[in-house]
Protein backbone atom coordinates (compact mmCIF):
# COMPACT_ATOMS: atom_id res chain seq x y z
CA UNK A 1 0.00 0.00 0.00
CA UNK A 2 2.86 2.65 0.82
CA UNK A 3 5.57 0.86 -0.79
CA UNK A 4 7.76 0.90 2.78
CA UNK A 5 9.61 -2.13 4.14
CA UNK A 6 9.02 -3.82 7.17
CA UNK A 7 11.40 -2.52 9.32
CA UNK A 8 13.47 -4.69 11.79
CA UNK A 9 13.10 -4.99 15.23
CA UNK A 10 15.52 -2.36 16.10
CA UNK A 11 16.49 -0.34 13.61
CA UNK A 12 15.72 3.66 13.11
CA UNK A 13 12.32 2.58 11.52
CA UNK A 14 10.81 0.96 14.62
CA UNK A 15 11.88 3.96 16.50
CA UNK A 16 10.07 6.06 14.52
CA UNK A 17 6.95 3.95 15.06
CA UNK A 18 7.96 3.83 18.57
CA UNK A 19 7.95 7.71 18.55
CA UNK A 20 11.49 7.53 19.83
CA UNK A 21 13.00 9.33 16.89
CA UNK A 22 11.86 12.19 15.00
CA UNK A 23 14.37 11.82 11.50
CA UNK A 24 15.15 15.22 10.33
CA UNK A 25 12.18 16.83 7.89
CA UNK A 26 9.36 15.25 10.11
CA UNK A 27 7.35 17.53 12.15
CA UNK A 28 4.78 15.60 14.36
CA UNK A 29 1.47 17.72 14.80
CA UNK A 30 -1.91 16.92 17.16
CA UNK A 31 -5.30 18.29 15.25
CA UNK A 32 -7.49 20.40 17.25
CA UNK A 33 -11.26 19.64 17.31
CA UNK A 34 -14.33 19.68 18.78
CA UNK A 35 -17.26 17.22 19.05
CA UNK A 36 -20.66 16.17 20.18
CA UNK A 37 -20.21 13.52 22.53
CA UNK A 38 -23.03 11.42 23.60
CA UNK A 39 -25.63 14.15 21.99
CA UNK A 40 -23.77 16.66 24.27
CA UNK A 41 -21.12 19.35 22.81
CA UNK A 42 -17.99 19.19 24.88
CA UNK A 43 -16.34 21.78 23.40
CA UNK A 44 -12.50 21.57 22.43
CA UNK A 45 -11.09 18.01 22.49
CA UNK A 46 -8.31 17.60 19.84
CA UNK A 47 -5.53 14.57 19.52
CA UNK A 48 -5.34 13.77 23.13
CA UNK A 49 -2.72 10.44 22.52
CA UNK A 50 -2.56 10.33 18.74
CA UNK A 51 0.38 12.23 16.40
CA UNK A 52 0.20 12.77 12.43
CA UNK A 53 4.16 12.31 11.47
CA UNK A 54 3.42 13.62 7.76
CA UNK A 55 2.18 12.19 4.87
CA UNK A 56 3.63 9.47 2.64
CA UNK A 57 3.07 9.04 -1.13
CA UNK A 58 3.27 5.10 -1.86
CA UNK A 59 1.42 2.85 -4.64
CA UNK A 60 -2.11 3.04 -3.25
CA UNK A 61 -1.76 6.78 -3.07
CA UNK A 62 -1.04 9.18 -0.13
CA UNK A 63 -1.54 8.55 2.97
CA UNK A 64 -1.54 10.31 5.90
CA UNK A 65 0.67 8.25 9.27
CA UNK A 66 -0.27 9.03 12.63
CA UNK A 67 0.99 7.22 15.82
CA UNK A 68 -2.21 6.26 18.15
CA UNK A 69 -0.07 6.16 22.03
CA UNK A 70 3.08 8.12 21.65
CA UNK A 71 2.54 10.29 24.60
CA UNK A 72 1.45 13.43 25.61
CA UNK A 73 -0.02 16.26 23.20
CA UNK A 74 -1.49 19.72 23.17
CA UNK A 75 -4.54 18.20 23.29
CA UNK A 76 -4.12 15.43 26.21
CA UNK A 77 -5.87 17.82 28.70
CA UNK A 78 -3.45 16.62 31.63
CA UNK A 79 -4.01 12.85 30.46
CA UNK A 80 -0.26 10.70 29.82
CA UNK A 81 -1.00 10.64 26.18
CA UNK A 82 -0.35 6.69 26.12
CA UNK A 83 -2.12 3.69 24.91
CA UNK A 84 -2.51 0.14 26.62
CA UNK A 85 -1.88 -3.03 24.76
CA UNK A 86 -5.19 -4.29 25.03
CA UNK A 87 -6.80 -1.16 23.07
CA UNK A 88 -4.06 -1.57 20.70
CA UNK A 89 -4.56 -4.67 19.78
CA UNK A 90 -8.17 -4.85 19.14
CA UNK A 91 -7.47 -1.41 16.82
CA UNK A 92 -4.98 -2.81 14.70
CA UNK A 93 -6.56 -6.24 14.45
CA UNK A 94 -10.53 -5.03 13.32
CA UNK A 95 -8.87 -2.04 11.18
CA UNK A 96 -6.88 -4.71 9.03
CA UNK A 97 -10.46 -6.99 9.35
CA UNK A 98 -13.28 -4.48 8.42
CA UNK A 99 -10.70 -3.87 5.49
CA UNK A 100 -10.90 -7.54 4.21
CA UNK A 101 -14.56 -7.68 4.94
CA UNK A 102 -14.89 -4.43 2.16
CA UNK A 103 -15.96 -2.01 5.07
CA UNK A 104 -13.99 1.24 4.15
CA UNK A 105 -11.31 2.27 7.42
CA UNK A 106 -8.73 3.49 8.12
CA UNK A 107 -5.80 0.75 8.00
CA UNK A 108 -3.49 -0.08 10.74
CA UNK A 109 0.67 0.00 9.91
CA UNK A 110 2.43 -1.13 12.84
CA UNK A 111 1.89 -2.41 16.47
CA UNK A 112 5.04 -1.52 19.02
CA UNK A 113 5.17 -2.46 22.34
CA UNK A 114 6.47 0.09 24.26
CA UNK A 115 7.47 -1.92 27.09
CA UNK A 116 6.22 0.91 29.68
CA UNK A 117 3.81 0.08 32.17
CA UNK A 118 0.29 2.50 31.39
CA UNK A 119 -1.90 2.96 34.60
CA UNK A 120 -6.08 2.56 33.61
CA UNK A 121 -9.00 2.00 35.45
CA UNK A 122 -10.60 -0.40 32.53
CA UNK A 123 -14.44 0.77 33.93
CA UNK A 124 -13.81 3.47 35.75
CA UNK A 125 -14.92 1.86 38.97
CA UNK A 126 -11.67 3.04 41.26
CA UNK A 127 -9.95 -0.49 39.98
CA UNK A 128 -6.81 0.78 38.35
CA UNK A 129 -3.69 -1.27 37.79
CA UNK A 130 -0.92 -0.89 35.41
CA UNK A 131 -0.86 -2.64 32.08
CA UNK A 132 1.65 -3.02 29.33
CA UNK A 133 1.65 0.01 26.54
CA UNK A 134 1.61 -0.10 22.69
CA UNK A 135 1.24 2.40 20.21
CA UNK A 136 -0.61 1.60 16.49
CA UNK A 137 0.98 3.37 13.71
CA UNK A 138 -2.63 3.85 11.35
CA UNK A 139 -2.76 5.04 8.05
CA UNK A 140 -5.46 7.11 6.04
CA UNK A 141 -5.43 9.43 3.12
CA UNK A 142 -6.51 12.08 6.13
CA UNK A 143 -7.78 11.77 9.69
CA UNK A 144 -10.21 14.89 9.34
CA UNK A 145 -13.14 14.17 11.77
CA UNK A 146 -17.10 16.42 11.32
CA UNK A 147 -15.45 17.97 14.86
CA UNK A 148 -12.68 19.52 12.94
CA UNK A 149 -15.34 21.78 11.27
CA UNK A 150 -17.57 21.98 14.43
CA UNK A 151 -14.72 23.78 16.88
CA UNK A 152 -14.15 26.82 14.58
CA UNK A 153 -18.11 26.93 13.28
CA UNK A 154 -18.52 27.11 17.65
CA UNK A 155 -15.65 29.76 18.01
CA UNK A 156 -17.07 31.70 14.47
CA UNK A 157 -13.82 31.25 12.77
CA UNK A 158 -15.41 31.63 9.57
CA UNK A 159 -11.90 32.21 7.60
CA UNK A 160 -10.24 29.01 9.70
CA UNK A 161 -13.03 26.82 8.75
CA UNK A 162 -13.07 28.26 4.77
CA UNK A 163 -9.75 27.14 4.87
CA UNK A 164 -10.04 23.64 6.34
CA UNK A 165 -13.25 22.88 3.67
CA UNK A 166 -11.11 24.38 0.45
CA UNK A 167 -7.96 22.38 1.52
CA UNK A 168 -10.39 18.73 2.15
CA UNK A 169 -12.07 19.08 -0.75
CA UNK A 170 -8.65 20.59 -2.70
CA UNK A 171 -7.06 17.04 -1.34
CA UNK A 172 -9.81 14.37 -1.03
CA UNK A 173 -12.81 15.77 -3.33
CA UNK A 174 -10.85 17.53 -6.50
CA UNK A 175 -13.39 16.14 -8.88
CA UNK A 176 -15.90 18.71 -7.36
CA UNK A 177 -14.39 21.91 -8.49
CA UNK A 178 -13.52 25.64 -7.20
CA UNK A 179 -14.26 26.54 -3.99
CA UNK A 180 -18.05 28.26 -3.36
CA UNK A 181 -21.20 27.68 -2.34
CA UNK A 182 -21.95 24.96 -4.32
CA UNK A 183 -18.83 23.50 -3.81
CA UNK A 184 -19.46 22.78 -0.45
CA UNK A 185 -22.96 21.58 -1.04
CA UNK A 186 -21.90 19.10 -3.08
CA UNK A 187 -19.29 18.03 -1.08
CA UNK A 188 -21.99 17.67 1.92
CA UNK A 189 -23.82 15.34 -0.35
CA UNK A 190 -20.49 13.11 -1.22
CA UNK A 191 -19.59 12.90 3.09
CA UNK A 192 -22.99 12.03 3.50
CA UNK A 193 -23.43 9.97 1.30
CA UNK A 194 -20.55 8.00 1.75
CA UNK A 195 -21.37 7.98 5.96
CA UNK A 196 -24.53 6.11 4.85
CA UNK A 197 -22.92 3.71 3.04
CA UNK A 198 -19.92 2.96 5.49
CA UNK A 199 -23.24 2.31 8.21
CA UNK A 200 -24.89 0.01 5.74
CA UNK A 201 -22.08 -1.98 5.70
CA UNK A 202 -21.81 -2.04 9.62
CA UNK A 203 -25.30 -2.85 9.81
CA UNK A 204 -24.89 -5.86 7.52
CA UNK A 205 -21.87 -7.37 9.68
CA UNK A 206 -23.86 -6.91 13.01
CA UNK A 207 -21.26 -4.00 13.88
CA UNK A 208 -21.34 -2.09 16.67
CA UNK A 209 -18.87 1.12 16.72
CA UNK A 210 -19.59 1.96 20.23
CA UNK A 211 -19.04 5.61 20.30
CA UNK A 212 -20.10 7.71 17.44
CA UNK A 213 -19.41 10.74 18.88
CA UNK A 214 -18.94 13.41 15.92
CA UNK A 215 -15.15 13.58 16.65
CA UNK A 216 -15.02 9.92 15.81
CA UNK A 217 -16.77 10.59 12.52
CA UNK A 218 -14.31 10.95 9.17
CA UNK A 219 -15.14 13.45 5.98
CA UNK A 220 -14.26 10.31 3.90
CA UNK A 221 -16.76 7.56 5.45
CA UNK A 222 -13.92 5.86 6.35
CA UNK A 223 -14.25 3.72 10.25
CA UNK A 224 -12.28 5.18 12.40
CA UNK A 225 -11.69 5.04 16.11
CA UNK A 226 -12.13 1.61 17.35
CA UNK A 227 -12.64 1.35 21.13
CA UNK A 228 -15.24 0.08 22.88
CA UNK A 229 -16.57 -1.66 19.22
CA UNK A 230 -18.23 -5.20 19.09
CA UNK A 231 -20.31 -8.27 17.30
CA UNK A 232 -24.15 -8.98 17.09
CA UNK A 233 -22.77 -12.62 18.49
CA UNK A 234 -26.69 -13.31 19.31
CA UNK A 235 -28.53 -10.48 17.54
CA UNK A 236 -30.07 -7.87 19.83
CA UNK A 237 -31.19 -4.79 18.04
CA UNK A 238 -30.23 -2.59 20.50
CA UNK A 239 -26.90 -4.00 21.96
CA UNK A 240 -23.81 -1.56 22.79
CA UNK A 241 -20.77 -3.23 23.92
CA UNK A 242 -19.96 0.08 25.66
CA UNK A 243 -20.74 0.22 29.10
CA UNK A 244 -20.47 3.76 29.22
CA UNK A 245 -23.56 3.50 26.92
CA UNK A 246 -25.29 0.92 28.67
CA UNK A 247 -28.36 3.15 30.04
CA UNK A 248 -29.11 4.92 26.97
CA UNK A 249 -28.09 3.00 24.71
CA UNK A 250 -27.44 6.18 22.35
CA UNK A 251 -24.80 3.98 19.98
CA UNK A 252 -27.01 0.40 19.96
CA UNK A 253 -26.55 -1.59 16.61
CA UNK A 254 -30.43 -0.30 15.68
CA UNK A 255 -29.54 2.98 16.10
CA UNK A 256 -26.40 3.82 14.15
CA UNK A 257 -28.11 4.82 11.33
CA UNK A 258 -30.14 7.88 13.23
CA UNK A 259 -26.80 8.97 15.04
CA UNK A 260 -25.19 9.24 11.56
CA UNK A 261 -27.94 11.48 10.30
CA UNK A 262 -27.82 13.30 13.25
CA UNK A 263 -24.00 13.63 13.37
CA UNK A 264 -24.26 14.71 9.77
CA UNK A 265 -27.15 17.39 11.02
CA UNK A 266 -23.86 18.96 13.12
CA UNK A 267 -21.95 18.84 10.70
CA UNK A 268 -24.56 20.80 8.26
CA UNK A 269 -24.80 23.85 10.59
CA UNK A 270 -21.19 24.11 10.77
CA UNK A 271 -21.27 24.72 7.28
CA UNK A 272 -23.62 27.11 6.99
CA UNK A 273 -22.03 30.74 7.40
CA UNK A 274 -19.74 29.02 4.08
CA UNK A 275 -22.54 28.31 2.07
CA UNK A 276 -24.69 31.55 3.03
CA UNK A 277 -28.12 29.32 3.15
CA UNK A 278 -29.84 26.22 5.44
CA UNK A 279 -31.81 25.15 2.67
CA UNK A 280 -29.19 23.20 0.56
CA UNK A 281 -27.73 21.62 3.38
CA UNK A 282 -30.74 20.49 5.16
CA UNK A 283 -32.11 19.32 1.29
CA UNK A 284 -29.23 16.83 1.48
CA UNK A 285 -29.65 15.83 5.21
CA UNK A 286 -33.26 14.92 3.61
CA UNK A 287 -31.49 13.09 1.17
CA UNK A 288 -29.60 10.85 3.99
CA UNK A 289 -32.30 8.07 4.73
CA UNK A 290 -32.84 7.19 0.59
CA UNK A 291 -29.05 6.84 0.45
CA UNK A 292 -28.90 4.65 3.45
CA UNK A 293 -32.23 2.87 2.61
CA UNK A 294 -30.87 2.30 -0.78
CA UNK A 295 -26.88 0.65 0.43
CA UNK A 296 -28.84 -1.03 3.37
CA UNK A 297 -31.16 -2.72 0.84
CA UNK A 298 -28.19 -3.60 -1.89
CA UNK A 299 -26.58 -5.27 1.20
CA UNK A 300 -29.48 -7.24 2.95
CA UNK A 301 -30.04 -7.79 -0.73
CA UNK A 302 -27.09 -10.18 -1.01
CA UNK A 303 -27.25 -11.16 2.71
CA UNK A 304 -30.72 -13.11 2.03
CA UNK A 305 -30.14 -14.08 -1.98
CA UNK A 306 -32.67 -11.92 -2.98
CA UNK A 307 -33.11 -9.00 -4.99
CA UNK A 308 -35.61 -7.63 -2.27
CA UNK A 309 -38.10 -4.90 -2.85
CA UNK A 310 -41.22 -3.42 -1.07
CA UNK A 311 -43.10 -6.76 -1.62
CA UNK A 312 -40.44 -8.39 0.56
CA UNK A 313 -41.21 -5.56 3.99
CA UNK A 314 -43.20 -8.82 5.66
CA UNK A 315 -40.57 -11.52 4.32
CA UNK A 316 -37.96 -9.31 6.18
CA UNK A 317 -39.74 -7.97 9.65
CA UNK A 318 -40.51 -11.58 10.25
CA UNK A 319 -37.04 -12.18 9.89
CA UNK A 320 -36.04 -9.57 12.34
CA UNK A 321 -38.67 -10.99 14.20
CA UNK A 322 -37.42 -14.08 14.64
CA UNK A 323 -33.85 -13.44 14.66
CA UNK A 324 -34.84 -11.90 18.10
CA UNK A 325 -36.84 -14.45 19.63
CA UNK A 326 -34.14 -16.73 20.41
CA UNK A 327 -30.92 -16.36 21.40
CA UNK A 328 -29.00 -16.17 17.31
CA UNK A 329 -25.34 -15.20 15.97
CA UNK A 330 -26.16 -12.57 13.40
CA UNK A 331 -23.38 -13.50 11.24
CA UNK A 332 -23.20 -17.69 11.68
CA UNK A 333 -27.03 -17.90 10.39
CA UNK A 334 -26.61 -15.72 7.14
CA UNK A 335 -23.59 -18.13 6.79
CA UNK A 336 -25.97 -20.97 7.30
CA UNK A 337 -29.04 -19.61 5.28
CA UNK A 338 -26.45 -19.98 2.34
CA UNK A 339 -26.66 -23.77 2.95
CA UNK A 340 -30.59 -24.38 3.57
CA UNK A 341 -31.71 -26.61 0.66
CA UNK A 342 -34.68 -26.31 -1.91
CA UNK A 343 -36.34 -29.51 -0.17
CA UNK A 344 -35.64 -31.33 2.69
CA UNK A 345 -34.92 -30.18 6.02
CA UNK A 346 -34.48 -26.96 5.68
CA UNK A 347 -34.55 -26.03 9.47
CA UNK A 348 -31.25 -28.12 10.33
CA UNK A 349 -29.16 -26.25 8.12
CA UNK A 350 -29.79 -23.43 10.66
CA UNK A 351 -28.70 -25.31 13.95
CA UNK A 352 -25.43 -23.82 14.38
CA UNK A 353 -26.56 -20.45 14.78
CA UNK A 354 -29.01 -20.54 17.54
CA UNK A 355 -27.22 -20.87 21.08
CA UNK A 356 -30.32 -22.93 22.63
CA UNK A 357 -32.55 -25.57 20.19
CA UNK A 358 -35.80 -23.12 19.34
CA UNK A 359 -39.04 -24.08 20.96
CA UNK A 360 -41.91 -26.15 18.77
CA UNK A 361 -44.04 -23.04 18.15
CA UNK A 362 -40.87 -21.16 16.68
CA UNK A 363 -39.40 -24.03 14.67
CA UNK A 364 -42.78 -24.15 13.07
CA UNK A 365 -42.19 -20.90 12.33
CA UNK A 366 -38.66 -20.50 11.02
CA UNK A 367 -39.67 -23.51 9.22
CA UNK A 368 -42.49 -21.48 7.26
CA UNK A 369 -40.06 -18.39 6.92
CA UNK A 370 -37.90 -20.72 5.13
CA UNK A 371 -40.48 -21.87 3.04
CA UNK A 372 -41.85 -18.48 2.23
CA UNK A 373 -38.05 -17.63 1.83
CA UNK A 374 -37.20 -20.96 -0.67
CA UNK A 375 -39.83 -19.83 -3.40
CA UNK A 376 -38.40 -15.99 -3.24
CA UNK A 377 -35.76 -17.79 -4.35
CA UNK A 378 -36.63 -20.44 -6.50
CA UNK A 379 -35.82 -18.80 -9.62
CA UNK A 380 -32.16 -18.35 -8.84
CA UNK A 381 -29.59 -21.07 -9.44
CA UNK A 382 -28.96 -22.32 -5.79
CA UNK A 383 -25.03 -22.74 -7.01
CA UNK A 384 -25.17 -18.89 -8.08
CA UNK A 385 -27.03 -17.69 -4.54
CA UNK A 386 -25.01 -19.65 -2.78
CA UNK A 387 -22.04 -17.72 -3.82
CA UNK A 388 -23.53 -14.27 -4.00
CA UNK A 389 -24.49 -14.78 -0.14
CA UNK A 390 -20.97 -16.36 0.76
CA UNK A 391 -19.16 -12.94 -0.71
CA UNK A 392 -21.65 -11.17 1.35
CA UNK A 393 -21.83 -13.38 5.06
CA UNK A 394 -18.17 -13.58 6.22
CA UNK A 395 -17.29 -17.20 7.68
CA UNK A 396 -15.09 -15.61 10.30
CA UNK A 397 -15.56 -12.18 12.22
CA UNK A 398 -12.65 -10.36 14.63
CA UNK A 399 -15.25 -11.43 17.47
CA UNK A 400 -14.33 -9.61 20.73
CA UNK A 401 -13.43 -12.98 22.60
CA UNK A 402 -11.39 -14.56 19.85
CA UNK A 403 -9.13 -11.26 19.90
CA UNK A 404 -9.44 -11.17 24.11
CA UNK A 405 -7.58 -14.42 23.51
CA UNK A 406 -4.37 -13.27 21.51
CA UNK A 407 -4.23 -10.01 23.95
CA UNK A 408 -4.44 -12.40 26.91
CA UNK A 409 -1.41 -14.39 24.81
CA UNK A 410 0.05 -10.74 24.41
CA UNK A 411 0.01 -9.70 28.02
CA UNK A 412 1.33 -12.84 28.73
CA UNK A 413 4.61 -12.86 26.45
CA UNK A 414 3.40 -14.67 23.47
CA UNK A 415 2.58 -12.17 20.38
CA UNK A 416 2.50 -14.69 17.99
CA UNK A 417 -0.83 -14.93 18.12
CA UNK A 418 -1.88 -11.44 16.52
CA UNK A 419 -0.23 -12.18 12.98
CA UNK A 420 -1.64 -15.84 13.32
CA UNK A 421 -4.99 -14.16 13.61
CA UNK A 422 -4.51 -11.76 10.77
CA UNK A 423 -3.38 -14.43 8.40
CA UNK A 424 -7.53 -15.92 8.76
CA UNK A 425 -8.87 -12.89 8.43
CA UNK A 426 -7.34 -11.62 5.52
CA UNK A 427 -9.58 -14.14 3.72
CA UNK A 428 -12.70 -13.97 5.66
CA UNK A 429 -15.10 -15.11 3.21
CA UNK A 430 -13.36 -18.28 2.79
CA UNK A 431 -14.08 -21.01 4.69
CA UNK A 432 -11.06 -22.02 7.04
CA UNK A 433 -11.44 -25.67 8.63
CA UNK A 434 -8.35 -25.50 10.52
CA UNK A 435 -9.85 -22.45 12.49
CA UNK A 436 -13.46 -23.80 13.03
CA UNK A 437 -13.34 -23.44 16.80
CA UNK A 438 -12.34 -19.21 16.26
CA UNK A 439 -15.57 -19.08 13.29
CA UNK A 440 -17.73 -20.23 15.88
CA UNK A 441 -20.76 -19.26 18.49
CA UNK A 442 -19.45 -17.14 21.38
CA UNK A 443 -18.33 -19.87 23.92
CA UNK A 444 -20.22 -19.67 27.66
CA UNK A 445 -17.09 -17.96 29.26
CA UNK A 446 -17.19 -15.11 26.97
CA UNK A 447 -20.88 -14.25 27.67
CA UNK A 448 -19.56 -12.10 30.79
CA UNK A 449 -16.08 -11.33 30.63
CA UNK A 450 -14.23 -8.32 30.49
CA UNK A 451 -13.06 -6.88 26.93
CA UNK A 452 -15.79 -9.54 25.59
CA UNK A 453 -18.93 -8.81 26.54
CA UNK A 454 -18.34 -5.75 27.88
CA UNK A 455 -15.88 -2.86 27.26
CA UNK A 456 -15.52 0.85 28.01
CA UNK A 457 -13.38 4.06 26.90
CA UNK A 458 -10.89 3.42 28.63
CA UNK A 459 -7.68 3.12 26.67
Amino acid sequence: MLGVARPSATGPGVNVLAGNLVPDGMRPFAACYGGHQFGSWAGQLGDGRAMGLGDVEGPAGRFEVQLKGAGPTAYSRRADGRAVLRSSIREFICSEAMFHLGVPTTRALALVATGEPVVRDMFYDGNAREEPGAIVTRVAPTFVRFGNFELPASRREVPLLKALADHVIAEHFAELGEPGPDTYVAWFAEVSRRTAVMIAHWMALGFVHGVMNTDNLSVLGLTIDYGPYGWLDAFNPDFTPNTTDSREGRYRWRAQPSVAHWNLSRLASSLVSLVGDPAPLNAVLDQYPVWYAAAWRARLSDKVGIDLGDHDDDLITELFTLLASVETDWSIFFRSLAEVPRDGDRFGALAEAFYSPPSEELRRRWSAWLAAWSVRTGGVDIEARRRRMNAANPWILPRNWVVQEVIDRAEAGDASGIEALLDVLRRPYDAQPAHVRIAGRRPEWARNKAGCSALSCSS
